[in-house]
């Protein structure tokens, strides 16, 4: 039986279509039109949302738990909690991140996000969506981090680039580190930058304390991306703009930006909307178990991180965030004025097409997954389809 899902507007990915009517058959949208004079067919399930904005579902590349689980427990448990919390949210897919930790521990980890991933990736169309948002690979956060640049990254488990060690890594996770973050100017990063990229890994530049020239380098080595754009990085200075320098002014680098009012001030949010343009802004949340969660204590790989009136701190540093993309979505829309399709595509076509996913997410139209973000006028959630159904939690 095929649903049709009717709506005020469709924004994807960056054009608008008023009284949209979207067909879909098992699971994919069969057909986008201008609704007018169109019927709903007979039999067809019918799904309205009179004054609502249909976008694509959001991807969130860099994530590393909610509702009390840490994704490193690469656990059915963790797993399950954070997908159906993330599509709450609007979130459809996601790249469950890891954050430095002792190695046989990361080893560990990897291999049960591995388990989970495929376990994502069996699920057939009618239980896909009972599990919520789909984890789709691996986001590597360290250990090849910069001391004087980690944040709240454990000093004593840093460790020097190392093409063998990312090689057990990569085995341990099965090939499914589809992201890794490495700081350009450590000895060795160039190589393990160009031997991630032979393997299919996508490459961001962060946790970095690189001068412009060692940023570049990392650009021509292969590396396509930067980590939580102005946060662990060396500041912006006239005369070394450093690896942020790097990050404004080229066209080509896709950059993630923490849209939470407390990483980045909003004047800073409308320079990088400026410098990135809606081709290579990506918003991320850098969520951490303690989201969806009462203020409290919560784990972050080793770490005690205090959460209190939504700041994550790790003594006396910013440890990651308790922001939702939704929230996301909304607060870029507030601090730039932009429109909610601009925002949307930030927080979907743009982490989809980084990633390598954008055959699958990120845009709307006949033939691709029915994963769709259904909008209140003033950007909450108001339904997550996906593989064409609704999710319900």
């Amino acid at each position: 039986m095929p649903t049709v899902l009717t709506a005020a507007k469709l924004l994807t990915p960056l054009t608008e279509i008023e009284s949209p009517q979207v067909t879909i058959e098992d699971g994919s949208i069969t057909s986008i039109e201008s609704r007018g004079a169109l019927a709903v067919p007979e039999g067809a399930q019918h799904l309205d949302f009179p004054d609502a904005t249909l976008v694509p579902g959001y991807f969130d590349v860099h994530i590393h738990g909610a509702m009390g689980h840490n994704a490193m427990e690469g656990t059915e448990q963790a797993f399950d909690a954070i997908g159906k919390f993330l599509s709450t949210r609007g979130v459809v897919a996601y790249l469950p991140t890891t954050v430095t930790a002792p190695i046989d521990m990361t080893l560990r980890a990897l291999e049960g996000m591995a388990r989970q991933i495929e376990r994502a990736d069996k699920a057939s169309g009618d239980s896909a969506g009972l599990h919520g948002a789909k984890p789709m690979g691996i986001h590597l956060e360290g250990p090849f981090l910069s001391h004087n640049k980690r944040g709240v990254q454990p000093a004593e488990y840093l460790q020097g680039p190392s093409i063998d060690l990312l090689r057990r890594f990569w085995e341990a996770a099965r090939g499914h580190v589809v992201l890794m973050t490495v700081a350009p100017e450590l000895p060795g990063a160039i190589s393990l930058i160009q031997e991630a990229v032979r393997l299919g890994i996508r490459v961001s530049l962060g946790h970095s304390n690189a001068t412009t020239p060692e940023a570049e380098a990392g650009v021509v080595a292969g590396a396509i991306s930067a980590t939580h754009t102005f946060n662990a990085m060396r500041p912006l200075d006239h005369r070394e703009p450093g690896l942020l320098g790097v990050v404004l002014d080229e066209p080509h680098l896709y950059a993630e930006l923490i849209c939470d009012g407390i990483h980045v001030d909003p004047l800073l949010v409308r320079l990088f909307h400026k410098a990135k343009t809606p081709d290579r802004g990506i918003l991320v949340t850098d969520a951490i178990a303690a989201t969806g969660m009462p203020d409290g204590v919560y784990k972050l790989g080793t770490m005690d991180v205090t959460v209190a009136n939504g700041k994550c701190m790790f003594e006396g540093k910013l440890a990651g965030s308790v922001l939702t993309m939704d929230r996301a979505v909304r607060n870029f829309v507030k601090f730039t004025k932009a429109s909610y399709g601009v925002a949307a595509h930030y927080a979907s076509a743009n982490p989809a097409r980084m990633t390598g996913f954008a055959e699958t997410y990120g845009e709307l139209a006949p033939g691709r997954q029915a994963d769709i973000t259904v909008l209140s006028p003033t950007g909450e959630v108001r339904s997550v389809l996906l593989n064409g159904q609704v999710f319900s939690g």
